[in-house]
């Protein structure tokens, strides 16, 4: 969780600039924020979103295999594409969980022990609405003093994504037990359903 939440009942305060409500359709939104696999367990609980997919961003494709990116030798960032229902959930809110439970984004090129640039704290915005809204949220939120220090997440266009090894996908159902799932990912799962309670649904693995 992020810094400062770990006893939080509550999410931190909504986005103040958002989406204009929206039709039935289909949106991608592009985030970094640690290790992709508790990243994508947290979204793809999400009441709303469609689809997640964990890869790379920030780098070539030719890099982007885990093996050069969890080196550190690449400019990829772990990073989890988030293909959601705008009419169901707006790009605000998932800002919203992104800061709330999924990382801790005052701290730069890391999460916990995890250290590297491959671990940053990254929103890769896919539309100018999406810049302005994450823009106004950092500045909203370091204005209220959220959290104890200055964000650091990169708000940066999206380029290209590249979908991570099939093992990466679902890592976190497909290993319940793997101890780093059980100390670092599920209490962000827990947090989403204690924090988002409207918005938390089941996931079931296809």
């Amino acid at each position: 969780m992020a810094l400062g939440t770990e006893n939080r009942t509550e999410p931190i305060p909504a986005p103040a600039v958002d989406e204009t409500v929206k039709s039935a359709g289909s949106e991608t939104a592009v985030f970094a924020g640690g290790c992709f696999w508790g990243v994508q367990g947290v979204f793809q609980r999400v009441r709303g979103v469609t689809a997640t997919t964990a890869g790379y961003s920030g780098g070539t494709a030719a890099s982007a295999n885990y093996s050069e990116v969890s080196a550190g030798v690449t400019a990829h960032a772990e990073a989890v594409k988030v293909v959601f229902d705008p009419s169901k959930v707006s790009y605000g809110t998932l800002l919203r969980i992104f800061f709330s439970v999924v990382h801790d984004p005052t701290q730069l090129n890391r999460q916990g022990n995890d250290i590297g640039r491959s671990y940053r704290s990254a929103i890769f915005y896919t539309t100018p609405e999406q810049q302005e809204i994450a823009a106004a949220y950092i500045t909203q939120l370091d204005g209220a003093h959220v959290f104890p220090k200055k964000i650091v997440t990169q708000l940066v266009p999206l380029a290209a994504f590249y979908d991570g090894e099939e093992y990466h996908q679902d890592y976190a159902e497909k290993n319940p037990h793997n101890p780093y799932i059980l100390v670092c990912d599920v209490p962000k799962i827990a947090g989403l359903k204690q924090q988002f309670p409207d918005l938390f649904e089941e996931y079931h693995r296809k």
